[in-house]
């Protein structure tokens, strides 16, 4: 069985980021598994699942970790590994998966009182993106957020949706659970 690592990193957005840290982690003997990266405020952001074989995983984390080091000083990019547990598997048969989507005007809170409700009811968030448009109309900053939940158990999806709503009516935003 392979090792699994989470490696995060960051970086001023330039061409080469990506390529930089992608060499690195292939010399190394990693494999990329999955991936997330992202240009916030013209800073790219990385989080990445990487294996090695099992033989030689903690040789190969102290390696990647002196390259993540070095990528620092000549590189400019910022990076952190970390092994992660194998995964368990879950029984999916009593998980149901949805999507919430948001929407309204900018305002501080909207992420913290939708994900403190979901946490609440121990409704995991599989998956959260989100990000500031202006109306075209008005030219007023617009919260947009898409969250892919999975939610166990009986909870009921009519109560999830109309407690939800609430929150939006609170807010002042749209909120959708679909």
């Amino acid at each position: 069985m392979a090792s699994k690592f989470i490696l995060t990193a960051f970086s001023k957005d330039r061409p080469g980021v990506v390529a930089d840290l992608s060499r690195v982690i292939y010399e190394n003997g990693f494999n990329l598994e999955d991936s997330s990266m992202a240009n916030l405020a013209d800073e790219f952001a990385i989080l990445l699942l990487l294996s090695a074989s099992s033989k030689n995983g903690d040789e190969a984390q102290k390696r990647l970790t002196m390259e993540c080091r070095r990528l620092r000083i000549e590189e400019g990019i910022t990076a952190f590994i970390r092994p992660v547990t194998p995964e368990v598997p879950k029984n999916k048969s009593d998980t149901v998966t949805k999507s919430i989507h948001v929407e309204g005007i900018d305002q501080a809170g909207i992420v913290y009182k939708i994900s403190s409700y979901l946490a609440d009811r121990y409704i995991n968030i599989n998956s959260l993106t989100s990000e500031i448009k202006k109306s075209p109309e008005s030219g007023t900053p617009m919260y947009l957020m898409e969250i892919v939940i999975e939610i166990t158990g009986n909870l009921s999806l009519q109560i999830i949706e109309d407690e939800l709503a609430r929150i939006g009516d609170q807010l002042n935003v749209d909120v959708r659970l679909e």
